[in-house]
């Protein structure tokens, strides 16, 4: 059975003496990018670059639609597009009142575009796209080093398609940031699997430690897995193995550690307040809010918490709220990852082929596991931390199957793999009968009958078995790709978003055709607020405000404006959310209180008529939220109440404010 891995070399076979070994350096890696590796059939390269044309074309294609996507993000860009510090830090306002409850890696990327090409939505965007496109790109690179370059092909192809990476690709939250880095680590392993390179090894780590500061203990969540094959299948003696690994771990803390030292040793009053923390504290907001707290439900300042996020269960990812995301072709993901390490079971200990099935396999297994469980805050986008994997096991899978396909075994998972495929989709597909009705009949009909013949159909000349698999292959990803193509095409706002197709009770979503968004004018300053997001339906309906940027009138706008040199803050509200549809319209700094859910105990009341007396905030934004659920301090709605009592309420552009230079009587 050791045919089923013949294609995956160690290492490029070296050039001929008479062939590029004579070229310069520079003009040998010319020719491999023009051309690919000297054994890979003509058409890989052309393939690759018309796949990724056409990755950046769905992601990129009116991109600007969306408006400012998740303003809780977008304010914070903007004030790192303007000050250095709250780049720095990730803080939501210029003025450095709080930080967002992320570290700020993903922010650094946009806030950089945004100083290069001016504030937009599209400048802010387009850095999202184009790492889904490297994204794309990488995992090709890294399917081929262990597989085919049909492999590859297959698996940046499925990631591309998986709607909910058409989702987040297009959007400005950290998840795309964080699963290109995810990507990277993997490929930096199997560069290391090769020759049990040190070097590469470290890069791996470095890959997760600049994903520590995207989205912190999420991106540790496949190092097991990385540590576990790497241990299994290094070609280099077990004590080399331990002490390499070591290794990789003090480059994963170094690269992630330099920036929470540095936030940890600089004093509070020199730094915003850590955002989503109860203490100010970036290793509590680490180990509480986004780390342990995930997993058990108990997240102090959590908004909604408890079980309003769904239930748990082994089923998770395919239930109404998540299905639709990335389920399509997880169940013949698993049948080809079983059949294919069991056909390549007798395979030598270090064989890439099998190591590529363990890394991608791993990174499904034990990530679906933790999403499937865990019973804090978890949201139907985070599903496109398993695409990645997905299309790594399809693509290595198929790919091992089709090599051994003389075996009935192999003949057996192929059509196995593609008959649950078309059985999920079909009744995935169900749930949304009006989402184009056509998908049903047509990958029912076409997928049985492209199994049945990969089944029995031996004697087929080889192009013909080959035009029927690559028919295959067509079968299992048109329904995704029209949900791709949906989803893409549809604007998006709010801070919990879904990929379509939506259904009845589908829970959490946020703003899709025919609702209201955020659309910012061309231009570095934008002018234009409103916004809906938020919840879609289902558990927690009630908390929509919360999750969405309130909108602004034009009076309010120029009231935030007049005068702002003046002030510090233009305007202060509770909530990130609420601070962020003023901050991004007037283009000028509205304290954020409480932070994302208004339950995180900064500024405190005394702070508060502190900065008040010294004539450092214009206006308090009324009815800008309750001082969320969970927190611990209460500040928000003390706050609330005393400027209510000191202070008289005016409308302008049918707001409720106070301006806090003028008490009452």
């Amino acid at each position: 059975m050791t045919a089923l891995y013949e294609a995956s070399p160690r290492a490029t076979p070296p050039p001929s003496a008479s062939g590029s070994a004579r070229l310069p350096a520079a003009t040998t890696r010319l020719r491999s990018l023009g051309r690919g590796r000297p054994e890979d059939p003509s058409w890989v390269r052309p393939a690759l670059l018309g796949l990724l044309a056409a990755t950046a074309v769905l992601y990129l294609w009116d991109l600007a639609a969306s408006g400012w996507a998740n303003a809780f993000y977008s304010a914070a860009v903007q004030a790192g597009s303007e000050s250095w510090k709250a780049f720095f830090f990730g803080s939501s306002d210029a003025a450095n009142s709080i930080t967002v409850d992320k570290p700020p890696a993903s922010l650094w990327v946009m806030a950089l575009s945004a100083r290069l090409f001016g504030f937009s939505a599209w400048s802010m965007l387009a850095p999202q796209a184009l790492e889904g496109v490297a994204a794309v790109g990488l995992l090709y690179l890294t399917v081929r080093r262990t597989a085919t370059a049909s492999a590859g092909l297959l698996a940046g192809a499925t990631l591309a398609l998986t709607p909910v990476a058409a989702l987040m690709f297009r959007f400005n939250n950290p998840d795309a940031l964080l699963v290109l880095l995810l990507v990277g680590s993997v490929y930096c392993l199997v560069r290391a699997l090769e020759d049990a390179s040190t070097r590469w090894l470290l890069g791996a780590g470095v890959c997760i430690g600049f994903g520590f500061l995207t989205k912190q203990l999420q991106a540790v969540v496949i190092v097991p897995v990385l540590a576990a094959v790497y241990l299994y299948a290094a070609p280099t003696a077990l004590r080399r193995r331990l002490v390499q690994l070591l290794a990789a771990a003090g480059a994963m803390v170094v690269s992630a550690g330099w920036w929470i030292a540095a936030v940890a040793l600089t004093p509070a009053s020199m730094r915003p307040w850590v955002g989503g923390s109860q203490d100010n504290s970036i290793l509590e907001l680490t180990l509480g809010y986004n780390g342990l707290g995930r997993l058990t439900g108990d997240e102090t300042g959590s908004v909604g918490g408890g079980n309003g996020w769904g239930e748990t269960g082994w089923l998770r990812l395919f239930n109404s709220e998540f299905g639709f995301q990335a389920s399509y072709l997880i169940p013949g993901a698993l049948v080809l990852l079983a059949v294919a390490l069991h056909v390549g079971r007798r395979a030598p200990r270090t064989d890439l082929g099998r190591a590529g099935l363990l890394l991608w396999g791993g990174w499904l297994l034990v990530t679906g596991a933790i999403f499937s469980q865990m019973q804090g805050i978890i949201h139907p986008y985070y599903a496109v931390a398993l695409a990645p994997a997905i299309g790594g096991v399809v693509g290595t899978g198929a790919s091992a199957m089709w090599s051994a396909r003389s075996t009935l075994v192999a003949r057996l998972g192929l059509s196995a793999a593609l008959l649950v495929t078309v059985w999920w989709t079909v009744r995935l597909l169900g749930r949304a009968t009006t989402f184009q009705p056509w998908l049903r009949p047509t990958v029912a009909g076409l997928g049985v009958a492209v199994a049945l013949v990969l089944m029995l159909g031996t004697s087929l000349p080889r192009r013909a078995l080959t035009a029927v698999a690559a028919l295959g292959i067509v079968v299992a990803l048109t329904a995704p790709a029209a949900a791709s193509v949906v989803t893409a095409s549809t604007p998006h706002t709010g801070s919990i978003v879904s990929a379509s197709p939506q259904v009845a009770g589908g829970g959490f979503g946020g703003a899709r055709a025919g609702g209201t968004r955020m659309q910012p004018p061309t231009g570095a300053r934008p002018q234009g607020g409103g916004g809906a997001g938020g919840f879609g339906g289902g558990a927690g309906g009630g908390m929509g405000g919360l999750l969405s940027a309130s909108s602004v009138s034009s009076e309010l706008v120029a009231a935030l404006q007049a005068d702002a040199g003046s002030y510090t803050w233009a305007a202060a509200a509770i909530g990130s959310n609420s601070a962020a549809g003023p901050q991004l319209a007037s283009g000028q700094p509205v304290m954020a209180i409480g932070g994302f859910n208004g339950s995180d105990p900064s500024p405190t009341l005394a702070q508060f008529q502190q900065l008040v007396a010294q004539g450092e905030i214009h206006y308090f934004i009324g009815g800008s939220g309750t001082g969320g659920r969970g927190g611990s301090s209460g500040t928000s709605s003390a706050i609330s109440a005393w400027v209510q009592s000191t202070y008289t309420a005016t409308t302008i552009g049918g707001t409720t404010v106070y301006d806090l230079t003028q008490p009452a009587g």
